[in-house]
């Protein structure tokens, strides 16, 4: 089965083989038949099975080749990191065509939305609270709309945006094309979404042997201990054939300090949560993607907008709070029918918790097995090698600098350098090693001998001693001169 044989326009089958996206998913293969006669649909998939394009491709293609100005799409989603990486799959879809695909959410400015609106953009791509901003000034018109779109449905309501949702509805024209798409969508909710829709037909693309958790991924579950779970994910971050490696924490600041200690431990790690505004966010999220990052450290805020397809291993920190979490956490691994490791701490606190998710999704877990970061069965477990420490290495921390395609950033936090007294400078971190001249940065300070006086080891002049050579008679010859 291909794109061609589900009826998508050649240019967007060219397109996605540009992207080396050949074959449709299951999802998809049972929603674009449906989705291009025109059906309101229901589509339920776990996350990473191509939901995006099972909604985006029919909706693409029957606003047709070159619509006209004016938003003919709308397509609602829960959190800006969604917002964005929805916007951008469609990017790719429509890479051939003239229509135009605009992203509006909140946290950041305005004029530029407003500008791509104006510009006549045809796709809109947004969060509630900023579609309702924007259409209650009038800048925003949805008389026109042909197609709507509820992605991550579940979520939007469970959040409580339904009052919101209720009030978009309103603005939309009475005949329109619905569909809702999400990993899960419990009876309550699809009862809820049946509100909005005419008759929807509700695809499930799962294998019913298959469990609720993906096939293709390992879970593993460790009983943890708080004061050493920085060296155990240290430790697995060094394993076999690790790639891009996703870090979920319960809290921003339990987020703030793992990346700080990450990079402090010479590990390339960029963060996501909510104490970091949105031009922050987005950055991380692109060098994340980009490779310039291998490890991002995410609250859950950001767990429905991570849609990478190379992550191959994802760490909770602390047990998610329900298994619909546990499943969109573990899901950003595994993607697009690769496999991946999905890596849990369960602390004592929580035994009771973990139980339940594990009930829930049937995944018939042992009960998990006390660990620490010098465990052999760590090792074994997850293809760390024999003897890797919570450190890179001089050598190890070249090699992490050189894949990161150039970039110029400090390895150590802020706090991290002052909490250890250590003399690093505030530009670059290279990595000293045999016969380089002394520089700052972590090589630097790692380097000086025990002996060597630490104004001298950080290249800060000793003005105690220049003031006392001051104050020495002019004809002492003791006194050197200083450079």
């Amino acid at each position: 089965m291909t794109f061609t044989d589900l009826a998508i326009d050649p240019d967007m089958v060219d397109a996605l083989a540009s992207k080396g996206i050949l074959e449709p998913f299951p999802i998809q293969t049972q929603t674009i038949p449906l989705a291009l006669a025109g059906q309101d649909i229901i589509g339920q998939a776990k996350t990473g099975t191509g939901k995006t394009f099972g909604f985006g491709l029919p909706i693409i293609q029957r606003i047709g080749l070159d619509p006209a100005p004016g938003v003919k799409v709308l397509v609602v989603v829960p959190t800006r990191e969604l917002c964005v990486q929805v916007a951008d799959d469609l990017e790719v879809a429509t890479a051939n065509r003239a229509t135009k695909i605009v992203s509006i959410y909140g946290g950041k400015a305005y004029e530029g939305q407003v500008e791509q609106l104006k510009a006549g953009a045809q796709i809109v791509v947004g969060t509630p609270g900023r579609l309702l901003d924007l259409a209650g000034q009038r800048l925003l018109n949805l008389k026109e709309v042909q197609e709507v779109v509820l992605d991550e449905a579940d979520k939007m309501l469970d959040l409580g945006f339904l009052s919101d949702i209720e009030k978009i509805f309103q603005q939309v024209p009475a005949t329109r094309h619905t569909m809702l798409f999400s990993a899960t969508m419990p009876g309550p909710i699809v009862a809820l979404a049946r509100r909005f829709m005419s008759k929807p037909i509700h695809i499930r693309a799962t294998d019913p042997d298959e469990g609720l958790t993906q096939a293709n991924i390992k879970h593993v579950v460790y009983r943890a201990h708080s004061l050493d779970k920085d060296e155990v994910i240290a430790r697995i971050l060094q394993a076999e054939g690790r790639g891009k490696t996703v870090v979920f924490t319960r809290t921003k600041r339990a987020a703030a300090k793992l990346v700080e200690e990450l990079n402090d431990r010479g590990f390339n790690a960029a963060a996501v949560h909510g104490d970091l505004n949105q031009e922050q966010r987005e950055r991380a999220m692109a060098a994340f993607k980009a490779g310039k990052k291998d490890i991002l450290i995410a609250t859950d805020v950001a767990a429905r907008g991570i849609d990478v397809n190379d992550v191959t291993h994802v760490i909770n920190h602390t047990v998610p709070d329900d298994h619909d979490t546990y499943l969109h956490r573990a899901g950003r691994t595994g993607r697009a029918g690769k496999t991946g490791i999905a890596v849990t701490f369960v602390d004592w606190d929580d035994l009771h918790k973990w139980a339940l998710i594990n009930r829930a999704l049937d995944m018939g877990q042992p009960e998990p097995v006390e660990t620490y970061s010098s465990s052999p069965h760590l090792f074994t477990d997850l293809d760390i090698p024999a003897g890797t420490k919570g450190r890179l290495r001089a050598t190890s921390l070249s090699a992490v600098k050189a894949g990161s395609a150039g970039t110029r950033e400090r390895t150590g936090g802020p706090q991290g350098d002052r909490d250890r007294g250590r003399g690093r400078g505030r530009g670059d971190a290279p990595v000293r090693t045999s016969g380089e001249p002394s520089a700052t940065g972590r090589g630097a300070a790692q380097a000086p001998d025990a002996a060597t006086p630490a104004g001298e080891a950080t290249g800060e002049a000793p003005r105690k001693r220049s003031r006392n050579r001051r104050r020495r008679p002019a004809g002492d010859s003791s006194s050197q001169p200083q450079g």
